[in-house]
C-alpha cells in the first residue's frame, strides 16, 4: 500500500486535461495546463475583443497587481518586493546592470548552475566568473562556497535547486558567506518555487527569481523577481523600460525616475496571456494547500526512488533526503531514445545527457510512478 499522503488532492486531476490522456511526469520542464488557466485565458481574449486598449487601464493593470500580490503571499514577501519580467534572463539582465563592478569584479557561481545564470556574467567585459566545483556532480557542500568568496566578490549567484540533479542547496550559509565579504546574494529559484517552500528573506537572499513555467503551473512568458526591500533603492539598473518608471503613464521623455519598488526592474509590457494563466496556476496552488502539495511531492519522489532502485536502475541524486527535490535522474544507456519510446506509450518525461528525468507533481499518483518504471524497464 502506498504511503503517499493527501489522496484528496487527486480530485485536482480533473482540472488538468493532459492527465486524462497521458502519464505526465515532466513538471520540471513545463507544468500541466489547467482548465482554470484556460478559462482565464478565454477571459483575456474576451476583454481584448470587447474593450480593446481600454482594458489596460480598467482591468489589466489591476490583474498585474493581483499577480504580484499572490507571488508575494506565496514567498512570504511584501508586494513592493515583487517585480515581473519576461524571463529569468531579463530579470538577471536588469539586476546585473545595477551592480558596480569597478571595485569588485568577481561573480561566484556553481559548476552545476543552469547556463543562463552563468552566461549573464560571462557576457560582461571585465567581470571575473568563478565557478565553485562539485566533487560528485550532484551537489556542493554549503561550507565550500566561502573558499571562493573574498573582498573582490560583487555577487554570489546560484540555484536553489540544481536542474540536472534535483539537489536542494542550503542557502543560508552561502548567504552568510557572501554578506560577510560584502557581496550580494542572488538565487535562481525557477526549479524550486512550487515544489519546495520558498522564503527569500529567510534564506538570506538579496534577490530571488522564479516563474510560473514549471511547478507553478502558469506557462511561459513571465518571471517573478523578488528584491529585498532594503536593497531596492541602492540597485539602480542601467537598462530600463517604461513599466519600470515611477509614473509610467505620464510618458515623460525628459527624465527617468525609477519606481521605488521592485517594479523598477521590469523589462517591458508584461505578457498578459501569461499573467492570466499564472493567476490560474497560483489559485489552484493556494486552494490545494501549499503544505499539502510539498508533502505529497516529497512522498511521491521517495516512493518513485524506491521503485527505481527495485528495478535495478541507477539514480543521480542526493543521498540525504533533505537535499532531494522532485527532480529524479535515472541513468539510461539511451536516454533520448527511452524518452521517445515512453512518449509512444503516453508517458511524458525528459532527458538530460545520459539520464531520463522524471518530475512528479502533486497531481500525479503512485500508480503512475509504477507505470513509468515498468515502461522504462520494457523499453
Amino acid at each position: 500500500m502506498s504511503a503517499v499522503p493527501h489522496p484528496e488532492l487527486e480530485r485536482w486531476r480533473a482540472e488538468f486535461p493532459i492527465l486524462g490522456t497521458h502519464t505526465y511526469l515532466n513538471s520540471c520542464s513545463l507544468g500541466a495546463l489547467s482548465n482554470r488557466s484556460m478559462g482565464y485565458l478565454g477571459e483575456y481574449q474576451r476583454l481584448w475583443n470587447t474593450m480593446g486598449a481600454s482594458a489596460w487601464y480598467e482591468l489589466w493593470v489591476g490583474r498585474i497587481a493581483e499577480l504580484r500580490g499572490r507571488v508575494a503571499k506565496l514567498w512570504n514577501a511584501r508586494d513592493v518586493e515583487i517585480g515581473l519580467t519576461p524571463s529569468v534572463s531579463a530579470a538577471l539582465s536588469s539586476i546585473s546592470s545595477a551592480i558596480d563592478y569597478t571595485r569588485r569584479n568577481r561573480v561566484v557561481v556553481a559548476d552545476l548552475d543552469f547556463p543562463t545564470l552563468v552566461y549573464q556574467w560571462l557576457a560582461k567585459p571585465g567581470v571575473e566568473v568563478v565557478r565553485v566545483p562539485s566533487d560528485d556532480g550532484i551537489g556542493i557542500p554549503a561550507e565550500r562556497w566561502a573558499e571562493y568568496i573574498d573582498e573582490r566578490t560583487a555577487l554570489v549567484a546560484t540555484s536553489h535547486v540544481f536542474y540536472s540533479t534535483g539537489y536542494v542547496q542550503d542557502l543560508k550559509p552561502i548567504a552568510d558567506a557572501a554578506h560577510a565579504a560584502g557581496a550580494l546574494f542572488l538565487v535562481d529559484g525557477y526549479q524550486a518555487a512550487g515544489q519546495i517552500p520558498v522564503d527569500p528573506r529567510a534564506s538570506g537572499a538579496d534577490v530571488y527569481v522564479g516563474g510560473p513555467l514549471k511547478w507553478l503551473l502558469g506557462g511561459p512568458g513571465l518571471a517573478f523577481l523578488w528584491v529585498k526591500e532594503e536593497r531596492i533603492r541602492e540597485l539602480r539598473p542601467t537598462i530600463a523600460s517604461w513599466f519600470g518608471a515611477r509614473d509610467q503613464f505620464s510618458f515623460r521623455v525628459d527624465e527617468l525616475e525609477f519606481r521605488d519598488d521592485a517594479g523598477r526592474f521590469s523589462m517591458g509590457t508584461p505578457a498578459m496571456p501569461t499573467v492570466y494563466t499564472a493567476l490560474g496556476g497560483l489559485e489552484i496552488f493556494a486552494e490545494a494547500g501549499e503544505a499539502k502539495v510539498f508533502e505529497r511531492i516529497a512522498a511521491l519522489r521517495e516512493e518513485l526512488l524506491g521503485l527505481i532502485a527495485d528495478a535495478g536502475f541507477e539514480v543521480k541524486g542526493a543521498a540525504d533526503a533533505a537535499h532531494r527535490s522532485g527532480i529524479i535522474m535515472v541513468r539510461h544507456h539511451d536516454a533520448a531514445g527511452a524518452v521517445r519510446k515512453l512518449a509512444e506509450r503516453g508517458i511524458v518525461v525528459d532527458f538530460r545527457g545520459s539520464y531520463v528525468r522524471a518530475s512528479p507533481h502533486f497531481y500525479n499518483t503512485p500508480d503512475e510512478s509504477r507505470a513509468f518504471v515498468e515502461a522504462l524497464r520494457a523499453v
